[in-house]
C-alpha cells in the first residue's frame, strides 16, 4: 500500500470518530484523484460528489460511476450549504489564493459542516515550496490562522510524518475543522 492511500485510510477512520457517514451525509471530495476516498465514502453509504480538473482522473471516476464535476476548487458551481463534509486531501497547496478557496469550501458546507483538509507542511527536508505546482505550502500554525480567517474553528489535527528515499523526512498536516457559525 502507499503512503497515500494508507493516510487517506487512516484520515477517514479518524474522521469516523467524529461524524456519522450514513445515505444522509452530503460529501465533497475537492481534487478526487482517481476516487480513493469516493470509494470509501460511498461503501459508507454517503451521497458524494468530486471535482477535478484532471480529465484523466474525470473519466476514470466517472467509469466507475461516480458523479465528478471538472471544476476549479476556487470557483465551484454548486449551491450555497449544499454539503455537510468537505474533503480537500492534497489540493488547497495548489491554490494561488488559499483563503480565497477555504473561504470557497465554508461556503458550500451547512451550518454544522465539516472539513477535512490536508496539506504538506512548510518546515520538512521535502521543501514543497520549490514544487512548481505548489504555490500554498506554509507552516502549520500559518494554516491554522488562515483556516480561522475563512471561517473555520479547527478542533482536532494530525501529523503524518515519513521517510524520504533519499533521506529527511516529509510531515503532512492534517486539520479537522468545523465551519463557525457567525
Amino acid at each position: 500500500m502507499d503512503v497515500h492511500t494508507e493516510i487517506t485510510q487512516v484520515a477517514f477512520e479518524r474522521l469516523k470518530t467524529f461524524v456519522t457517514i450514513n445515505a444522509d451525509m452530503r460529501v465533497l471530495d475537492v481534487g478526487c484523484g482517481q476516487g480513493p476516498a469516493l470509494r470509501q465514502f460511498r461503501e459508507q453509504g454517503a451521497q458524494v460528489v468530486g471535482v477535478t480538473l484532471n480529465s484523466t482522473d474525470l473519466e476514470v471516476c466517472r467509469s466507475q460511476g461516480f458523479e465528478v464535476h471538472a471544476m476549479d476548487q476556487s470557483f465551484m458551481d454548486f449551491e450555497d450549504k449544499r454539503f455537510e463534509l468537505v474533503w480537500a486531501r492534497h489540493v488547497v497547496e495548489h491554490s494561488i489564493m488559499p483563503l480565497y478557496t477555504l473561504h470557497e469550501f465554508q461556503r458550500l458546507l451547512v451550518d454544522t459542516g465539516i472539513l477535512y483538509l490536508e496539506v504538506p507542511d512548510a518546515d520538512t527536508d521535502a521543501v514543497h515550496a520549490w514544487n512548481e505546482n505548489h504555490y500554498s505550502v506554509f507552516t502549520k500554525q500559518s494554516w491554522l490562522a488562515l483556516l480561522d480567517k475563512a471561517g473555520f474553528e479547527c478542533f482536532d489535527g494530525r501529523e503524518y510524518n515519513m521517510p524520504l528515499k533519499y533521506g529527511g523526512n516529509d510531515t503532512y498536516l492534517g486539520f479537522y475543522c468545523r465551519k463557525k457559525i457567525t
